[in-house]
């Protein structure tokens, strides 16, 4: 019988995972572009869908073929959990303790986002896509938790570490790490280095603007304070040129979906 470290190592460096792994970036990217184009729209004065997942993939159901395609980001999704937890308990071996503890904690963190994605995918596409009470009663129900505000207050806290680490890592191309060597160079690897650094810092800005949301929310113990992406990019558009911004955040986001594009062409894990 195999060791099962041992198959779950080859199970983390095979081809098949690279195949996997580049359904879901493609899935993952469909949604951004449709997020990118959704903030545009809210700034241009539509306001008729949620610039957010649920808002992108509420979208997409609606087209020709569109539970299919919303089908396909939820399997997409599923493939983006595997891989973060085949790369958790098996991946990150090359660094010391500490850090291979810090990057296998990220991978299970990223499942977790996959994972919700994936499972708002799911409520879409089956016709639940409006129930839950949304984040106003996620955040209703932390708050009634004992120190419930404290907790509303730490997750934005966390919120806000998260965009900043994704826009640190725009600002300073270590993105590029996820691209083999074709990927980098020439006129295509420029061109992909310029929508990551564009795409990482505006998802970066388009989520700390959600985590001030849970900060003021739990500060003011007022669960309707906070918001998901949608209400986020609300409050952009109430900003002194915030049609304009918004806008610009917008493209940054498709920007984001276009380098999820150019990863799953050049993976590099």
């Amino acid at each position: 019988m195999n060791d099962p470290q041992v198959a779950g190592r080859q199970a983390e460096q095979s081809d098949l995972l690279d195949h996997a792994v580049r359904v879901g970036l493609v899935a993952y990217a469909v949604v951004h572009l449709l997020i990118g184009w959704l903030a545009v729209q809210l700034a241009l004065g539509d306001r008729e869908q949620e610039a957010s997942a649920k808002g992108a993939l509420t979208e997409l159901s609606q087209q020709p073929f569109g539970a299919a395609l919303v089908w396909a980001v939820a399997i997409g999704m599923l493939l983006l959990v595997v891989w973060r937890l085949v790369e958790a308990a098996f991946g990150h071996r090359e660094q010391d303790d500490s850090k291979r503890l810090r990057k296998r904690a990220g991978s299970v963190l990223k499942a977790v986002i996959y994972g919700a994605l994936g499972a708002t995918a799911l409520r879409v596409v089956i016709g639940s896509g409006g129930s839950g009470g949304g984040t106003e009663g996620f955040t209703a129900k932390l708050m009634g938790l004992p120190a419930g505000q404290w907790i509303v207050a730490a997750v934005g806290l966390a919120v806000i570490a998260y965009a900043g680490a994704l826009a640190w890592r725009g600002w300073t191309e270590k993105f590029a790490e996820h691209l083999d060597t074709e990927g980098k160079l020439g006129y295509s690897g420029a061109g992909y280095l310029i929508l990551g650094k564009v795409g990482y810092i505006a998802k970066g800005a388009a989520l700390a603007i959600v985590g001030g949301l849970f900060c003021y929310a739990g500060l003011t113990h007022d669960a309707k304070e906070s918001g998901g992406l949608d209400q986020a990019l609300q409050k952009v558009l109430e900003q002194p040129f915030g049609p304009y911004l918004l806008i610009a955040m917008g493209l940054g986001i498709a920007c984001y979906g276009l380098f999820c594009f150019a990863r799953a062409r050049h993976l590099d894990r």
